[in-house]
């Protein structure tokens, strides 16, 4: 399905479609709406895999590792966990952007980025940029050095910071999906 009525996709949300392809009758043709559902439902699932990992590691990993006795074992157990976790979040926000933009584009909806009532629609993406920005860019040419040194001058302190970040990304996370999935049912709140 690299094109339709909607125009060409994008080339990665291609390459995604012909590696998923849907079971179907010989001879069949493929159905676009049957496309657009294992898109949402890859959305969705990505998005779990991607706040509900992020939800863990502010709720559970970072209380826990403030709680352990020495910089070093903090350092080491939050380096060994995060670095395990970056993939999967890496890969969820991926997934998750790839299937935002085919379903955009496969309703032809650019324009509702237009349209302040689709407010939740921007969260979303500015969500999706911030993690992306800060999984592909800012984490691997500056946050991780950036954290292993700061650690050593001050554990307590860069923690400190640590656990805020994560709160108010979670906070802001959480909102978008509660505004998304009201939306998605009628449910707008501005």
């Amino acid at each position: 399905m690299g094109s339709g009525a909607a125009g060409p996709l994008p080339p990665a949300a291609t390459m995604l479609w012909r590696l998923l392809p849907l079971p179907s009758k010989k001879g069949e043709t493929r159905d676009p709406m049957n496309e657009f559902v294992l898109a949402r439902v890859l959305h969705v699932l990505g998005v779990v895999l991607w706040i509900g990992g992020v939800a863990m590691v502010t709720t559970v990993l970072l209380p826990s590792v403030r709680r352990m006795k020495t910089p070093e074992e903090r350092v080491a157990f939050f380096e060994a966990v995060e670095r395990r976790f970056a993939w999967q979040a890496r890969g969820t926000t991926l997934l998750t952007g790839l299937t935002g933009i085919y379903m955009v584009h496969s309703m032809q909806a650019w324009g509702w980025y237009f349209e302040p009532s689709r407010w939740y629609l921007h969260a979303m993406t500015v969500v999706w940029l911030l993690f992306t920005v800060m999984l592909f860019v800012l984490e691997p040419l500056f946050l991780h050095r950036w954290f292993l040194r700061s650690a050593e001058r001050d554990p307590t302190r860069t923690f400190r910071l640590i656990e805020r970040m994560h709160r108010v990304l979670l906070t802001i996370s959480l909102v978008t999906v509660a505004a998304v999935v009201s939306a998605a049912h009628g449910w707008l709140w501005f």
